[in-house]
């Protein structure tokens, strides 16, 4: 489990990026890589952004630190991204066998999360991470990676006004 400590330096190194990265795109990349390298159970971390005007929505793979997926296009009413896209709430799997929404990236992802990152209000992407190991994803990570989408939104709101 990260310590307090741990989780309140990196959320001061987000909010550094935040404010050294010129773009949205630049905040992502450097925070996908961040989380990757410094939370020892965070074996695959990516930002899916909805695709303007795609008609059925659709999730896009941007920044990503991991292994390759095949999923680089998730509809909506697909996997556990598209639930938490479409409900806009966080969603935590401990054991991804077995929930049924779950597609399959890895046979070694045992857990993951998914954060949606709101615009104005609305659902305009998500951060998603995978864990190799069962139940990985305490509280404290939630509290983390529900900040970390936070302030991607901020910074995505900033750069569209």
């Amino acid at each position: 489990m990260p310590t307090a400590d741990k989780i309140a330096d990196l959320r001061n190194e987000v909010e550094g990026l935040s404010a050294a990265s010129p773009t949205a795109q630049d905040l992502m990349k450097s925070m996908v890589k961040l989380l990757h390298d410094r939370m020892l159970k965070y074996n695959w971390v990516g930002f899916y952004m909805l695709e303007p005007g795609a008609q059925p929505p659709v999730l896009v793979l941007g920044a990503f630190e991991g292994a390759m997926t095949p999923h680089t296009r998730i509809p909506l009413n697909q996997g556990i991204c598209g639930a938490a896209a479409s409900s806009g709430r966080t969603v935590v799997v401990d054991d991804v066998s077995k929930d049924p929404r779950y597609l399959a990236c890895s046979l070694e992802t045992k857990s993951e999360i998914v954060v949606p990152v709101f615009v104005r209000g609305k659902v305009a992407g998500e951060l998603d991470i995978d864990s190799h190991f069962p139940a990985a994803f305490t509280p404290e990570d939630q509290e983390l990676v529900q900040f970390c989408a936070a302030v991607v939104g901020k910074k995505l709101e900033n750069s569209r006004s």
